[in-house]
């Protein structure tokens, strides 16, 4: 997995979750386009994806993973 796009997910999940802090759930991962970096946070199942996009699983943005 792209570094960049793992440091891009990481920024939207912080970025929601400080506009957001009310919120308890976690979400699965970020959906995230591979060139312009814009995405979103997945709440529940698995997504299905637009051409471009990866998911990235929480696992790998939260802070501390590596």
């Amino acid at each position: 997995m792209d570094p960049s796009l793992i440091l891009a997910a990481r920024s939207i999940y912080l970025t929601y979750y400080s506009v957001h802090p009310e919120r308890q759930d976690l979400p699965i991962g970020v959906a995230i386009h591979r060139h312009s970096y814009r995405g979103k946070l997945i709440f529940g199942r698995k997504p299905i994806l637009l051409p471009r996009e990866c998911f990235i699983p929480f696992n790998q943005i939260e802070p501390g993973a590596k």
